[in-house]
C-alpha cells in the first residue's frame, strides 16, 4: 500500500539526487518555529506539515512573507489549531521566502505501459492554461535533458524577463538528470512532484515537493 512523504522528507530525498531545494526546518511548536525563523532569516514561509497532509495550499495551511517573530508565532498557532485527526502527527515547516517571477514544475510519473518518465513544464498560474509540459522515459542523459528544455513552448520565459537573468539551463538539466537517477535507484517511488521550481536570480530552486511511495 502506497504512502506519501511529507514535504520535508520529500525535499530531502530529491535533494539527495541533485535537485536544488530551499533550506527548511521541521519544528514541533510555535517557540521552535520562531527560533528557526530567526536562524534562517526573515521573511519566512510557515506551513503545517504531516504525512497525512498532501495539499496544504487548498486547505489554507500555508503562511507567506512572515516578517518577524510575532508574525511567526501567530501563524504557528493558527496552523496547529487547523490540524485535524486525519492529519496524524503534524509539525511546522519553516523556510525562507523565495521570490521569482517564473516557476517551473518537474517530476517523475509512472506510465502504465512504459514505466517511469521524467517531466518538465511551465508552472505557476499559467500551468493549466498553457499545458506546456514535456516527458522523457527514464533513464535520460544530458542530451535528453537539454532537449526537454528546448521543447518547452514558452521559450521567452526562459530568457531575460523583468530584469531577471536568463534561466540557468544547466541547472535545470542537472535537476532532470537527478530525477531520472532517483527513479532508477528507487523503484518504490511511484511519483515525484517538484512544484514549484521557483526561478530566483536565474537559478531554479524547489520550494515544495511531494514524493509518493508504492510497491517496488
Amino acid at each position: 500500500m502506497g504512502r506519501v512523504l511529507n514535504e520535508h522528507d520529500s525535499k530531502q530525498l530529491v535533494a539527495e539526487h541533485g535537485v536544488p531545494v530551499v533550506e527548511d526546518r521541521l519544528v514541533p511548536d510555535a517557540s521552535a518555529a520562531v527560533g528557526a525563523a530567526d536562524e534562517l532569516g526573515y521573511p519566512v514561509v510557515l506551513k503545517l506539515s504531516g504525512d497525512g497532509i498532501a495539499h496544504k495550499t487548498e486547505r489554507g495551511l500555508v503562511r507567506l512573507s512572515l516578517k518577524n517573530a510575532g508574525d511567526v508565532e501567530r501563524a504557528a498557532g493558527e496552523l496547529l489549531a487547523a490540524a485535524t485527526p486525519d492529519d496524524g502527527q503534524v509539525a511546522l515547516l519553516v523556510a525562507p521566502m523565495v521570490s521569482g517571477n517564473r516557476e517551473l514544475i518537474a517530476g517523475v510519473h509512472q506510465d502504465p505501459q512504459f514505466g517511469p518518465c521524467v517531466m518538465l513544464g511551465i508552472g505557476g498560474v499559467l500551468a493549466e492554461a498553457t499545458a506546456d509540459v514535456v516527458f522523457r522515459l527514464v533513464p535520460i542523459d544530458v542530451v535528453d535533458a537539454e532537449a526537454m528544455i528546448d521543447e518547452l513552448t514558452a521559450q521567452p520565459l526562459l530568457g531575460e524577463v523583468r530584469g531577471e537573468p536568463a534561466v540557468d539551463r544547466a541547472a535545470i538539466a542537472a535537476a532532470l538528470l537527478g530525477l531520472s537517477q532517483l527513479a532508477q535507484q528507487r523503484p518504490d517511488v511511484s511519483s515525484v512532484d517538484v512544484n514549484p521550481l521557483v526561478v530566483a536570480d536565474g537559478r531554479p530552486v524547489a520550494v515544495d515537493a511531494l514524493v509518493e511511495l508504492g510497491d517496488a
